[in-house]
This record gives C-alpha cells, sequence and structure tokens, in this order.
C-alpha cells in the first residue's frame, strides 16, 4: 500500500479533512523541539488552523532531540499525517501539513541551530517531558552534574540540551542583529515559561553575560497550560487508519475531542492570531495550570499507578471500577480546595467533563504510558497539592494513597504477578534507596529522603509519610480494589 503524501491527499476519501492551502508557499515560522504525538495532536493543529486561515508564516519545523522516529515516519509522507479523533461513538480524520520538516538535532546540531535563528522563525515551542528540560525538580536550577549540561555550559557549538540549543540560536539572532524568537513550554510544568527562563538566562550567562542580559531584557518566555488525552499510536492503530483512507500513515495521531490551550499573552515578535484558533490568551495563567496539574494531572497519575497495580490496562477499564471511580472524587474533593479557579472555570463542569474523558473507551488510553516518569510528575501532581492541604491542615487521605500506588509501583510486577520495567529517568536511584527499606515506613522514609522528589518540609512532616505509609501497606496487604473499597 503506498503511504499518505502530498501526492496521494486527492484520492483520499472525501468525508477525510484535507490541508486545503499551498504547502509550497508556507513559511516555516515555527521551530517545535521535542515532536512526539503530543505536539502534532495539540499545537500543530493551531498552526494548520492559521495555515487554513490563509496566514502562511505559521510552518513548523520539527526537532526531535533523541531518536530519528518521527523524522522517519513523516519524511517519507511530505510531512503529512493523520490526526483522529475519537469520540467513543464515530471516528474523523484530518490530514495535518503544518509539519514542513523534521531534523534529528544529534545527527546535524549546526543545521538546527540555523534553522531557529532563520529572520522567519518567530516561535520556539517545546514538549520536552519534564526531564527534557534538565532541571533540577526542587531548586529549578540546571542539572550541571548532568553530563550533557555540563558539555554544554563548556561549548555551544553542539548543543546536546533543549536550553542549550535555544542558548545556541538566540546567540546566532543576537549576532545576526535580529529580535530573539520567542520561546514557548507546552510541558505539565508548573510556572513552564520561568521554569524554561531561568535555564536559559543561567546558560547563557555561562558564556557571555551580555548575552544573557540581551534575552533577559528582550526576549518573552510566556506561561501556558496544555490539555489534551493523546494515547500512544499502536500498529492496530496504524492498520485500521489505512483500511479506511486507503493509504498508510505511518505517523497517524489518535486523540479526544477536548483540546486547550492557555498562553499567557507575553510575546517578543509577531504570533498567529491564537484567539481566532482557540487559543485562550490570559495575563495569568496559573490558575488554569494549577487546575489542570492537580485535577487532570493528579488524577492519571494515581489511575496509573493503582489501575496498573490492579492489572488494569487502560484508563476507561479503571474509572469503570466503582471503587476506583469513588477514589478519583475523592482525589478531587480534596485537590479542589487547593485552587483558585479563573474566571471562567466551573470546577464542578471540569470534573464531569473529566471523568466523561476518562471514560471514553475509544482512546485506549493506557496506564502504563501515563506511569512513565513519575518522578518528574508527582511533585506537581500529587506533592504541591499535599503539601498546600498540609499547610491548611486538612487531610490528605486520598492524596496519599495516589503517592502509595506510586512507591508500590517502583516494585516492577502488578498484583497479577506480572513484571514490568519502570520507565523513569530516577529508576535506579529510586530502586538504590528502596533495597534495605523493609516496612512500609521505611519504605515510604526512604523515597522522602530523595530530596529531587520530596521537598524537605514534606518529608519531614509525620502526617505525610504516616498516611502515605498507611496505604502502601493497606494495598500491599489486601490489594488495590479491596483497599480502595474499604476507603470509601
Amino acid at each position: 500500500m503506498s503511504r499518505l503524501s502530498n501526492a496521494s491527499l486527492a484520492g483520499l476519501p472525501a468525508e477525510v479533512e484535507r490541508p486545503g492551502y499551498d504547502r509550497g508557499s508556507v513559511k516555516t515560522g515555527v521551530v517545535h523541539l521535542g515532536i512526539g504525538a503530543f505536539h502534532r495532536a495539540h499545537q500543530a493543529v493551531v498552526f494548520d488552523d492559521a495555515l487554513r486561515s490563509g496566514d502562511l508564516r505559521w510552518g513548523v519545523l520539527g526537532v526531535s532531540l533523541r531518536s530519528p522516529g518521527v523524522r522517519d515516519q513523516l519524511t517519507p509522507q511530505d510531512g503529512l499525517y493523520s490526526l483522529v479523533v475519537r469520540d467513543g461513538v464515530t471516528d474523523r480524520t484530518r490530514i495535518i501539513g503544518a509539519v514542513q520538516g523534521v531534523r534529528v538535532a544529534p545527527e546535524d546540531p549546526a543545521a538546527v541551530v540555523a534553522a531557529m535563528a532563520s529572520p522567519d522563525v518567530h516561535l520556539v515551542t517545546l514538549t520536552v517531558t519534564e526531564k527534557g528540560y534538565r532541571l533540577d525538580p526542587a531548586s529549578g536550577g540546571l542539572l550541571t552534574g548532568d553530563p550533557d549540561v555540563a558539555a554544554d555550559l563548556a561549548d555551544l557549538s553542539q548543543p546536546r540540551t533543549a536550553p542549550g540549543f535555544l542558548v545556541a540560536a538566540l546567540a546566532e539572532r543576537r549576532r545576526s542583529g535580529l529580535p530573539p524568537f520567542t520561546v514557548v513550554s507546552c510541558d505539565n510544568l508548573p510556572h513552564n515559561g520561568a521554569r524554561v527562563r531561568a535555564a536559559v538566562l543561567a546558560m547563557a550567562g555561562a558564556h557571555d553575560p551580555a548575552l544573557a542580559r540581551w534575552i533577559e531584557a528582550e526576549g518573552a518566555f510566556p506561561q501556558t497550560m496544555v490539555d489534551r488525552i493523546v494515547p500512544a499510536t499502536t500498529p492496530d492503530d496504524i492498520a485500521v487508519q489505512a483500511a479506511r483512507i486507503g493509504v498508510r500513515d505511518e505517523g497517524m495521531v489518535k486523540t479526544e475531542p477536548f483540546t486547550q490551550w492557555v498562553i499567557e499573552d507575553r510575546f517578543a515578535g509577531p504570533r498567529p492570531d491564537f484567539a481566532a484558533f482557540g487559543v485562550q490568551l490570559t495575563s495569568e495563567v496559573a490558575p488554569w495550570e494549577d487546575a489542570k496539574l492537580r485535577l487532570l494531572n493528579g488524577a492519571h497519575s494515581s489511575i496509573a499507578y493503582l489501575g496498573g497495580l490492579a492489572g488494569l490496562e487502560f484508563v476507561h477499564q479503571v474509572v469503570a471500577i466503582p471503587a476506583f471511580r469513588a477514589f478519583v472524587e475523592r482525589l478531587w474533593d480534596e485537590a479542589e480546595t487547593t485552587l483558585n479557579p479563573p474566571p471562567g472555570l466551573d470546577i464542578p463542569a471540569y470534573r464531569r467533563d473529566l471523568m466523561a474523558r476518562f471514560s471514553n473507551p475509544s482512546l485506549q488510553h493506557r496506564t502504563r504510558q501515563i506511569a512513565m516518569d513519575g518522578s518528574q510528575k508527582l511533585p506537581q501532581r500529587l506533592l504541591a497539592t499535599i503539601t498546600a492541604r498540609l499547610d491548611a491542615d486538612r487531610p490528605i487521605d486520598a492524596l496519599a494513597l495516589g503517592v502509595a500506588g506510586w512507591i508500590r509501583w517502583q516494585d516492577g510486577v502488578t498484583e497479577t504477578g506480572e513484571g514490568f520495567k519502570i520507565d523513569d529517568p530516577m529508576a535506579a536511584t529510586l530502586a538504590g534507596a528502596l533495597v534495605d527499606a523493609v516496612t512500609a515506613t521505611d519504605r515510604v522514609r526512604a523515597v522522602s529522603s530523595l530530596t529531587g522528589i520530596v521537598a524537605p518540609r514534606l518529608a519531614d512532616d509525620d502526617r505525610f509519610t504516616g498516611m502515605v505509609a498507611h496505604h502502601l501497606d493497606g494495598i500491599a496487604v489486601q490489594g488495590v480494589e479491596a483497599w480502595l473499597s474499604r476507603q470509601a
């Protein structure tokens, strides 16, 4: 079967949406670092909307900072791919044409820097996951002990890290007399704009204090909040899509109907008419960000660990069980009290919508996909909420149960006896900390001693360690579902 490409667009079924603009006339105005499935189902769709509107300045050059996988998927397809939106009843296919090309950074770092330094580029967006920023979760500073960070701090002629590429490209723009691009982090990090700004300024200052001052004065790093559930694409998904549209699409992504992007209205230069394409521009992102992290993401992580331990493969299977569904509602009851909702965010309605999204069986969102990189995610998804609750002298029962599930997950085996790999940059560190821990209390204290995950003020609070240990012992002895049933 032939591949999706510019040449095959005309032969697609009538119900498939096509780009509808002259791709040959598109300029590359966006460089995106970390071109995974989430970007292709979220930000790239907005840039595609801008191109469809007639503003052809917003083509995307995707950059993979590690593997050539996405490049190898999309290059034979002229950058085209299917966006399949599944609402539980029907599947709708739209061909996204915004991606003009994909580069693999380790193969030619200088070419990536040159692309970012182009006068046509006004935005550099990122989805590199929490670990991709190379920041210490506790201090927010650069991980100077990381060998790639150390290499970039010494020499930026061949950058290795996201902050390194940003600084190298900004330095080149300054030398060329160009203004800086706007750096838009689209990862689930609290204060993501401020964090990437601090990383860039630290990296720049190590090379040229004048460059750091220029970036500080002229650059822009808006805060953002992004939301869309994007499960991993499977070979079966690709086969079904090929049968549906008549060509093979190795780069397809599947997602839900819901999508949200909130951006602080702070830019260093031109930008698309974001508001016209459904993006919310605001002066204050933090309340939106907190609601997303503490309700959606906190519940997602808890579902992943507890549901995964119980042998449940998909999110919709987890929330279909009354004990799990009731647990999620209790977790939201606790988390909701720590929020300061912005105007326009109806928390009860948001919770109802979240549960409906979690219940969508057509997404096939795997618990193990969500369970990745827990050491990077737990601080903002659960631990920050727990700290806020304890500061208000409120109980943390459900939140602590989510943390207990994560600690139990480090054993690498489900309740049905199935082993699995711990996919986490701190997996070895966690394993070492837990190796001599016997009791539930010992295990909680061992993990809490890792200040890169658990802040000392929380680790030293007996209310935290005691409640997490209580639940850790309960799920170990009785099993997850039985223990959850007792908590109702």
